[in-house]
């Protein structure tokens, strides 16, 4: 869920999650912790969930939450906007097209697809414009491995948030999220400018 640990404004936060079909306790875990969440002062240390940057972004995703609602997405928390401040949101089964799926959010939202076999999860998650890092949650290394050949990122995480980041790793995106890399090896390389000499006896 954007929000957890970049005040909801960072790029590899979580917008869309993927479970496989089975009784709701992702789900319900994803809920019972969201709701812990309130939106407090982005100055303090100890918040977790910051304001929205401005209200226009806030109405901008209360917009989008509505037209998603409308297109059949179910919204499984009551929505809740105060101004900048914007309480999580979780949705789930929001169609194609809605801009709540097809977007990048910049705030507290977290969407939830179910699929029956880890390849369709992984299909659903190359089928975005984007592509800047994805988490993956499993106790089965090959899926693991699978994930990171298939998937359409600059990077993957396994068992730990998209927003984990190493300085001396490469870091970027594909497709709409970028190009290049950062990183310690590759600022160097872009702030250098190669020369040649040519001596000739």
């Amino acid at each position: 869920m954007r929000g957890r640990g970049r005040r909801g404004r960072g790029g590899p936060a979580r917008d869309r999650g993927f479970r496989l079909r089975r009784p709701g306790l992702f789900v319900a875990a994803l809920l019972e912790a969201a709701k812990q969440l309130e939106p407090t002062n982005p100055a303090d240390p100890s918040t977790i969930l910051g304001p929205m940057i401005d209200a226009e972004n806030g109405a901008r995703i209360e917009s989008w939450v509505e037209e998603a609602r409308e297109a059949g997405a179910k919204i499984l928390l009551p929505f809740r906007r105060d101004g900048t401040k914007l309480w999580p949101i979780v949705a789930a089964d929001v169609p194609r097209g809605a801009k709540l799926r097809e977007r990048e959010i910049f705030g507290p939202v977290a969407t939830v697809e179910a699929f029956d076999q880890f390849d369709d999860a992984v299909a659903r998650a190359n089928d975005s414009r984007y592509g800047l890092q994805a988490s993956v949650f499993t106790r089965d290394i090959s899926n693991a491995m699978k994930a990171f050949d298939r998937l359409e990122v600059g990077g993957v995480i396994v068992n730990d948030a998209p927003t984990l980041r190493i300085d001396n790793f490469p870091y970027g995106g594909t497709k709409a999220s970028g190009f290049g890399r950062e990183g310690v090896r590759y600022a160097i390389e872009e702030m250098t400018e190669p020369r040649t000499l040519f001596l000739k006896p």
